[in-house]
């Protein structure tokens, strides 16, 4: 399945903005209270204008040979890489790891745009908009579109067999306090699982000044044991380290996470491992996992725990959500107990 993407409307009536804007004042609000640095912003005015320029944008390019795609990552204060993708963006178009151009710009002081130059041609970097120009006569190759994109199973309801681990009247979670900003990290389920299907949003705050392990980090360890990665890896290559990855043991197929501030979704099918009488491991644990609502692991074998939590073992085990020193935050988590055979 293919995320929806849509034209974001910059005066912020559209559901994508107000889903991004809902989880500006979430993360806010969990900033105010816990005393986080200045440096993740948690307002717009904070933020400042690079917040405003970063994300995902789509359009054609003739010349180019049709349709592409960039994503713009703020990589400091006042500096945005800009990250050019033929064919259009992950999940939509794009079809590698590695952007086919690459510009870097930097903001002067209370500016609003940035111009920077590639091989043969330049960027102007807008509000909304980013334009191509070439370097002969200043000729117009195209204009990208700014867009914000909402995965197809944000807000997915659970049906009546599910067991609510996170909701607006639920936190069946100890270790972790929820209130209106979300669900935080460092909580460990009460429910114990076996062989399940996840449903889990989060929302990933904006470190501009930061990088690496630094950005957004959390982990989603399944049944305490396997952690699929939480991190900013907007427009980085997909790692097993990365937004998507099952930690030292796969990368996702395609990097999906969108830009921080943006909810995002994983739904997770898990088959857990099998033991015989005696505790002898006789079958390897299997994961899927979707990111956003596109396939990033199809029914990956998991030889052992990663690290940091609970180790294997023939017991059921709990959803664990890492506390890496992020102020990363959880809603809409549920999960369905199943019987499947991958």
């Amino acid at each position: 399945m293919e995320s929806k993407p849509f034209a974001m409307n910059m005066n912020c009536p559209t559901l994508g903005c107000t889903f991004t804007m809902v989880c500006f004042l979430m993360l806010a609000g969990i900033h105010a209270r816990s005393g986080a640095s200045p440096e993740t912003s948690t307002e717009a005015r904070q933020a400042g204008n690079v917040y405003r320029l970063q994300g995902e944008y789509r359009g054609v390019i003739d010349e180019w040979s049709g349709n592409w795609g960039a994503q713009v990552i703020a990589t400091g204060k006042q500096s945005l890489r800009v990250r050019l993708l033929k064919g259009g963006l992950p999940g939509d178009g794009f079809q590698g790891n590695e952007p086919d151009k690459i510009v870097d710009c930097t903001l002067k002081e209370d500016a609003t745009e940035c111009t920077a130059s590639g091989d043969s041609f330049e960027v102007i970097l807008k509000p909304g908009s980013l334009e191509l120009l070439g370097k002969e006569k200043n000729a117009r190759l195209g204009v990208l579109t700014k867009i914000v994109r909402e995965s197809n199973t944000l807000g997915r309801k659970p049906p009546p067999q599910a067991v609510i681990l996170y909701g607006p009247r639920d936190n069946n979670f100890v270790g972790a306090a929820g209130s209106e900003a979300g669900l935080g990290v460092g909580g460990t389920s009460k429910a114990l699982m076996e062989d399940h299907r996840l449903h889990i949003e989060f929302c990933i705050p904006f470190q501009p000044l930061e990088a690496g392990q630094a950005r957004g980090n959390s982990g989603v360890y399944v049944q305490g044991r396997y952690e699929v990665q939480i991190l900013d890896s907007f427009g980085l290559k997909g790692e097993d380290n990365e937004c998507g990855g099952i930690y030292q043991i796969a990368k996702p197929r395609i990097n999906m996470c969108y830009p921080p501030l943006t909810w995002q979704t994983y739904d997770i099918d898990f088959v857990q491992a099998k033991y015989d009488a005696s505790g002898n491991k006789t079958k390897n644990a299997k994961i899927q996992i979707e990111h956003n609502g596109v396939l990033i692991h199809d029914w990956q074998e998991l030889k052992n725990q990663t690290p940091g939590n609970l180790k294997e073992s023939p017991s059921p085990g709990p959803l664990y959500l890492q506390d890496h020193g992020n102020s990363v935050i959880f809603r809409n988590v549920w999960f369905v107990p199943t019987t499947q055979s991958p």
